[in-house]
């Protein structure tokens, strides 16, 4: 791995039986992937145990540090009763410095929504813990009707926007991971 590639991470927010989540993910992550500039993992909390009291365990520790190497991070959230997860919420809450300054994309899915409502509430969530979150969004409105059996779409708009989104986190993470080394943040 070159050190100038981005470290992006895509974080799969719903922990639900039967979730559509992996399918939406899997999706982008096919995209990102296929951008050289990026080194991508998948944190996915259904299988990344956080405690709900937020107490330092070995999980929490090996999951900060995941998220302070990390340049940048697209949180693939649905949207439930015009919210977003309480695993996802619990995941921001478990780190704090570790999210400074670095950039947020989200790629949502549900249904008349498109889990738009969830994304608007989670930048008001990630302002808080100060990332910048990226204009550009991803979304698809009744995602079950979206996808083929081979997990792929043809949702112009999303395929359109998926691209945009990792322009606009590839150009903000080489900014802040830039501003970052010359000056620590001084949130």
């Amino acid at each position: 791995m070159a050190t100038d590639r981005i470290r992006l991470e895509v974080i799969i927010g719903s922990v639900r039986e039967g979730r559509f989540g992996p399918v939406v993910a899997d999706w982008f992550l096919r995209r990102a992937r296929s951008n050289p500039t990026f080194d991508v993992g998948v944190l996915d909390l259904a299988h990344t145990p956080l405690p709900w009291d937020h107490s330092d365990t070995s999980e929490v520790r090996r999951y900060r540090r995941r998220i302070d190497e990390a340049d940048a991070f697209a949180l693939v959230t649905p949207e439930y009763n015009h919210g977003y997860p309480a695993a996802l919420k619990n995941a921001i809450d478990c780190a704090k410095q570790e999210w400074r300054a670095k950039p947020v994309g989200f790629v949502s899915y549900g249904g008349l929504s498109g889990g738009l409502r969830a994304t608007e509430q989670l930048r008001q969530v990630v302002a808080e813990v100060h990332m910048v979150s990226i204009r550009q969004t991803v979304s698809f409105h009744q995602a079950r009707k979206r996808f083929g059996p081979d997990g792929e779409t043809d949702d112009g708009a999303a395929i359109d926007g998926a691209g945009r989104l990792l322009e606009q986190l590839e150009w903000w993470a080489d900014a802040l991971r830039v501003a970052r080394g010359h000056r620590p943040y001084p949130g």
